[in-house]
């Protein structure tokens, strides 16, 4: 898992730890729909149990996916010119799609909250929130999950503390976003690569001007993880940092 969640990450590495979750749901989709399904199929008793939880199941997942397509949805400006129009609705403001897809995901939530699909909507809910700014509405929901409250599997509750440590950088909130991220560096048990957090510590670090922590983290990502995809890069940084020291 770690390691197919890295290669994602490193297709951009201009990705956020948003866009990372919100990414890597979209590409693995059919994955979690089909074990999804066979959840279900497999742990029904009767056909009748099977049929109903089967059903349900689809009608939880077609939703989610409607709720999915509008968080991707494009907006007017971004379609290039003379482009053939896109297969779902393109919207005038990033604010107009987000409340829509807010609104969606609790739906879904609220009607198949037991279900994965419904528990992937309360996430992404979430996330919808932060991008049209309400970080304190959303950090209830990530501090929860992150907490592993409803959440399935690691995975969930690993993309939740990176989603509220990006929350709290938006937001303005940065030595809240430091601590989260250095909690999660510190997990060796955590579901996310460490490197890929180790990088985005190291360039809030260096964002905030705290440039020895930041080179101690670019650092400690080359001595923990050699053979990283990021340590090209940790190193170029590290390297600055002390020469411009």
């Amino acid at each position: 898992m770690k390691k197919e969640l890295k290669r994602q990450i490193k297709q951009d590495d201009l990705l956020t730890g948003l866009d990372l979750a919100a990414h890597w749901l979209k590409e693995h989709l059919r994955d979690v729909q089909i074990a999804l399904a066979a959840a279900v199929v497999l742990g029904a008793s009767a056909f009748g149990v099977s049929y109903f939880r089967e059903a349900r199941a689809q009608e939880a997942e077609k939703a989610f996916s409607e709720a999915l397509a509008t968080f991707h949805a494009p907006l007017e400006a971004e379609l290039p010119a003379g482009a053939p129009p896109p297969t779902s609705p393109a919207y005038k403001t990033a604010a107009e799609k987000y409340k829509k897809a807010a609104g969606e995901f609790d739906g879904v939530e609220r009607r198949y909250g037991s279900l994965p699909a419904g528990r992937w909507a309360r996430y992404y809910g979430a996330l919808a929130r932060i991008e049209m700014g309400q970080v304190s509405e959303a950090e209830k929901t990530l501090q929860e999950l992150a907490a592993g409250s409803g959440v399935a599997n690691p995975l969930e509750a690993a993309l939740a503390r990176l989603a509220l440590a990006e929350g709290y950088h938006r937001a303005g909130k940065t030595d809240q976003a430091l601590e989260v991220y250095r909690q999660m560096v510190d997990d060796a048990a955590a579901a996310l690569p460490r490197d890929h957090v180790l990088m985005r510590l190291g360039a809030l670090l260096e964002e905030q001007r705290k440039f020895a922590e930041a080179g101690a983290s670019y650092q400690r990502l080359l001595d923990v993880f050699p053979a990283s995809s990021y340590a090209a890069e940790a190193k170029r940084r590290s390297e600055y940092l002390r020469t411009a020291s």
